[in-house]
Formats: C-alpha cells, structure tokens, sequence
C-alpha cells in the first residue's frame, strides 16, 4: 500500500527541521527531543539515554518475532555551502551524510506502523547517536541495547549517491569496509634549518614514510585483497627557519577482509618503528578505535533482498554489488545480532552530490520509497496469523 502523502509531508518537513538545527555525536539533545515526543505521542513505549542521546521506541502489536530498525541522528563538523531554505543554522555542522533523512523516514515509519498495526510481533525503532567517527553503536551495544532489548535481527538504511533514486542494493557478506584510524608521531632533533646536520629532520622522514605506507596495498597485498591506507593530517614545526622536534601523521586504515586487516596493521607498525631510524629519527603509533567490517548475515540480507524485490521490482534491487571502503559503525551492532545494512539510491534526476560534501543535500524524494519500505519489511518478518 502505498505512504499516505500527508505522512510524507510531515517527515519531509521533519527532515528540513533536522537539516537545519545539525547536531554533532553524543550532542543531539534537539534531535532526541524530536524523536522522542513523536514516538511518546504514538503511545510507543520509550527509552532515552541509551549512548547518551539515544532513543528507543518499542511498539508491541502481539506474538511474534522481535526486530529491531536502526536510524543514525548524528550530523559532521562541516561548513554548509549549500543555500536551501532550510540550510543548516548551526555555524561548522551540517547534515552532510543523510542522518537527517534516516531519522525522519524511520519516525515516519513508526508513525504508520502505530497506525496500520498490520504485523504480530515487536519493532524497536532504535535512533542511535555518533555514527560519525564516535562509535555511538559500540556504546550502545555496551549499555546493553541488546540486553535490555532481546531481538531477532536489526536492519539499518543508508542513502546512496550513485544508485538511482530508490533502488536498493544489499549484499549477503561485506557492504562496508572496516575502519582503523592511527596517529604517528616522529621524533628528531630540532635545529636551525640552515644546519641541518646538526640535528635530525623527522619531516624528511615523514615524507618518506607516507610514500612508503602506500606501497602496502599496492606491493605488500594480493591485488584480489582490499585495502586503502591514506595519510590525511600531517602536523609539524613552529618557525620557518627551525627544523622541528616531532611530525605527527594521522590517517585511516580500510579493508574488507579480517585477515587483510591484520596484516596491514602489522605492516604499518613496522614501517613506522623502522623507517625513521636511517634519519636518526624515531617513530611511534597510537592506534585509535574503530569499526569491523559492516558484514551482512545471509539470511537477513536475503530478506531485505526478497521485500525489495516484491514491493519494488527486480530491475530496481542490486544484489552482491561491490562493497564501499567506506565504514558504518553499524557494524558493531551486526557483531551481536544477525541483520543487513543496506543503501537506497539517492540520485535524481540531477546526480546527488557525495556524501559527506559541503554541498550534500538528501533526496526528499526518497522519503516515501524509505518509509514504504520499512513498512512493508515489518509487514513480511512479522506477518499476522491467518
């Protein structure tokens, strides 16, 4: 059955009000505020503090399985560049990824599935905060998310540029890659740059470690294995004239293999403990927390697969597509309980810009396409005994 318009409007309009107030990870106070009211007033039982700033709504409609539907509320430290009406208001935050959009067509769902009760069992619509970088579902999942709230199996959305507009792609093994962030601090002898032999330059030695790094995936690795390691910060020196003391590199690691993972962090750690000393310099690494593999179960992934293909077409599901080295903290979650993460197409009739670009906007048009299918995914894992 298709999403009433007046309930597309409203989470339409709900999404425009996010966009415009963007809170960061364990900020979203505004947003939870939001969720929560919505989710009270639909008389859903509701659970606040969960991560900090995350909301749970139960709705129990009789026996059945229990699932559970995740959406991230958290948004990036971006300056918007984009000038739609509702553009973000907050100064270096914006919307940049769509969490937006998550929350509202997951509020809308919940919304119509209070109302239609067209399903016997129970949905957790679970509003996780700081997906970003901060591990907001790791800090669920250690709260007890899935304790306190048993399920079957969760699922999690996610927009996707490049995939026409409300096309679903999902995957039985990898979507996303594993993340791995590091920081590198080398440590010379500072001196005048004009004598350079009277110290030991940990510049030159960082120059050279980040041209090294990047022949792990290209030498070190099989071609067939997947890995992206990238330099993304390089910090140093205080004067001109004054070769400094220490060089800190921070970057990230991706790979969509366990076994891969290992290696290149292996790989890393001894560039960095033996490069550097040739230069007199010394080198340490700090590694920071972060992702496994987004790695989808069968079963799951083969549900969202066959809903998709019975409510949408079969020209409109991708199945087995390439994964994104991108990273989803989501993944935490799928370590504990058997789900899919999968992407609905976000590209128009005018491509979307990427995720996470100062211009991204989402596609309001897949507002009802999200809430349909959230709908009918309810409506098939907990159908009602005839």
């Amino acid at each position: 059955m298709s999403v009433p318009d007046t309930l597309i409007k409203e989470a339409t309009a709900w999404r425009h009000q996010l966009h415009a107030w963007p809170e960061l990870g364990y900020n979203e106070q505004r947003t939870a505020d939001l969720v929560a009211q919505q989710l009270t007033a639909l008389g859903l039982q509701v659970h606040r503090g969960l991560g900090g700033t995350g909301v749970i709504g139960t709705l129990e409609n009789g026996p059945g399985p229990v699932i559970g539907l995740r959406a991230d509320m958290d948004a990036l430290p971006i300056t918007e560049l984009g000038t739609s009406a509702w553009q973000s208001q907050q100064p270096g935050v914006m919307h940049a990824c769509g969490h937006d959009g998550h929350t509202a067509i997951l509020l809308a769902a919940a919304t119509l599935l209070a109302q239609t009760r067209r399903f016997s069992g129970t949905v957790h619509f679970i509003f996780q905060p700081a997906e970003e970088n901060l591990g907001g579902a790791r800090r669920m999942v250690e709260e007890g998310l899935f304790t306190f709230f048993p399920m079957d199996a969760i699922y999690a959305m996610h927009n996707w540029p490049g995939l026409p507009a409300g096309d679903l792609a999902v995957n039985s093994g990898a979507m996303m890659a594993s993340l791995d962030a590091f920081a590198i601090t080398l440590t010379g002898t500072s001196c005048h740059a004009a004598m350079p032999e009277s110290g030991a330059d940990p510049v030159v030695a960082a120059a050279e470690l980040v041209l090294a790094l990047q022949t792990i995936p290209a030498r070190r690795l099989s071609p067939l294995a997947s890995a992206v390691v990238s330099i993304t910060q390089i910090n140093g020196g205080e004067a001109i004239n004054v070769i400094p003391e220490r060089v800190q590199l921070r970057g990230t690691v991706r790979c969509l293999q366990a076994d891969v993972r290992q290696k290149v962090r292996g790989l890393i750690e001894d560039f960095v403990n033996n490069l550097p000393q040739p230069f007199g310099v010394t080198g340490e690494i700090e590694w920071l927390p972060g992702y496994p593999v987004t790695h989808n179960h069968a079963v799951q992934a083969e549900q969202v697969r066959d809903v998709a293909l019975s409510t949408l077409g079969a020209d409109r599901v991708h199945w087995q597509v390439n994964p994104s080295m991108a990273s989803e903290d989501f993944a935490c979650m799928l370590q504990h309980c058997p789900g899919a993460y999968f992407w609905l197409g976000a590209d128009g009739a005018t491509p979307s810009r990427p995720l996470h670009n100062a211009f991204y906007d989402f596609n309001d048009q897949l507002i009802g396409d999200g809430i349909a299918f959230w709908q009918q995914l309810v409506e098939q894992l907990l159908p009602v005994s005839r």
